[in-house]
């Protein structure tokens, strides 16, 4: 969510914005809420006048009874009581335009970075840098859940009867690299001073409302019936939450956090979920890192998160690239985002694994989380997010950069340790 007074001060460059987020729908919204804005303050300035009158009058009246002006006492009492009425009118009139205007604002997008490309959607993200030979062997790679299979690795017939399409059961050596892998990223992250974090799996609409946008909510979470609480659909919802309502104290910054979670999704409008498939699924494990930090700090940051990422893979001698979002493929809270894709031998590409973003304030703003400066006035902090590794995503870019010939997988060595030193798994059948 913007600042009001920016958007007041430059409602062209609000306009703007929206365009190059190709929504032009939303543009009416910024006369709606200059509007709005403007009613709002008008309602508030009377009201003000009216109460600080209020105290002028009534001495007046206490003088004028002493006075034995009774007529002119009456006459001003019954002007409190219009201005009682009148009180009441301007409270009504400024809470509508004050909850209408920040539906508004929730909708309209952040204002993007200056470096975020333009383009309408994933298809028009800019290839920033390749990291890593991304090689084809000369034999066929088979789907990851053939790969999987091989070691008896997965079951989703059970799981289809036990949950539905789009989960699974891993199990045997599958599911022990599966935790293998999150082992390792905590770790990792750890050792680059994150503070490890288990937090709520779920959250309530208060920080739902703070940490996304209404169309991303939609598409994603799932909400417990009866209760006003959701699954999180990444670690990154409670995390920021964590911080709802809170002035932090400038030298606490940066909270630099990382935090291990399942995740929910929907995954609504994903064009189907693979039923043999687990790369698009309902449920997955996921390590996250979060920093909250001073403004001009987040720039760095930004940097320092997908960096963060690109290592971690590369540890694993798997070939990655990051993408720049375009425009219209940012959420609206996001003010820069990048993507992080794996190589796929088998497909011959890249594929999403992890997404890293800059909110600048918008979530701060939302969930009113500010900072104690040095010189004792208050700001809104910054937040960013990014995937260190989500399971069983990695375990796809893994089984197929390790596959060998024989239908073996080598296991990188950062991993060996966390899988009882075993340095292969060798199928059980083929």
């Amino acid at each position: 969510m913007i600042d009001i007074k920016f958007l007041r001060e430059n409602p062209e460059a609000v306009r703007e914005n929206i365009r190059k987020k190709f929504q032009d729908e939303k543009l009416p919204l910024v006369d709606e809420v200059i509007e709005l804005d403007k009613k709002s303050r008008e309602a508030q300035a009377e009201a003000d006048n009216i109460r600080a009158n209020k105290n002028k009058i009534s001495k007046e009246i206490g003088a004028m009874m002493a006075q034995g002006k009774k007529e002119e006492a009456q006459a001003l009492k019954e002007q409190v009581a219009k201005d009682a009425a009148r009180l009441v009118e301007l409270d009504g009139i400024q809470k509508e335009a004050s909850e209408k205007l920040r539906a508004d604002m929730m909708i309209i997008p952040q204002i993007i970075d200056p470096k975020v490309p333009i383009g309408k959607d994933d298809s028009e993200n800019v290839e920033i840098e390749k990291y890593g030979e991304p090689l084809v062997p000369d034999f066929e790679i088979p789907y990851h859940t053939d790969i999987m299979d091989r070691f008896d690795g997965i079951d989703i017939d059970a799981a289809g009867r036990v949950a539905g399409n789009g989960f699974y059961y891993l199990k045997g050596d599958i599911a022990r690299l599966h935790s293998a892998v999150l082992t390792y990223a905590r770790d990792f992250m750890i050792d680059r001073g994150f503070t490890y974090y288990v937090p709520p799996f779920m959250i309530r609409s208060a920080v739902v409302n703070g940490v996304m946008s209404f169309a991303e909510m939609d598409a994603m979470m799932y909400k417990i019936e009866g209760e006003d609480l959701y699954l999180i659909g990444t670690s990154e919802h409670s995390m920021i939450g964590k911080f709802i309502d809170q002035i932090l104290q400038e030298d606490e910054l940066p909270q630099t956090l990382t935090s291990y979670s399942p995740c929910f999704r929907k995954e609504k409008g994903a064009h189907g979920i693979e039923e043999r498939g687990v790369y698009r699924i309902h449920q997955f494990e996921k390590q996250e890192m979060i920093v909250v930090c001073k403004p001009e700090d987040s720039p760095k940051y930004y940097d320092i998160l997908w960096k963060n990422t690109v290592d971690l893979f590369r540890s694993m001698d798997i070939p990655v690239r990051t993408l720049a979002c375009c425009s219209g493929d940012l959420a609206d809270l996001k003010v820069i985002s990048c993507d992080v894709e794996a190589w796929s031998p088998r497909q011959k590409k890249y594929f999403e694994v992890g997404s890293c973003s800059n909110l600048g304030d918008a979530q701060a703003r939302r969930l009113r989380i500010r900072v104690n400066g040095g010189d004792g006035n208050k700001y809104l902090a910054h937040t960013l997010n990014n995937t260190v590794v989500a399971s069983p995503r990695m375990l796809i870019a893994l089984l197929e950069n390790n596959l060998r010939a024989d239908g073996s997988v080598a296991i990188p060595k950062v991993l060996q340790p966390y899988m009882g030193g075993k340095t292969e798994l060798v199928p059980l059948h083929d």
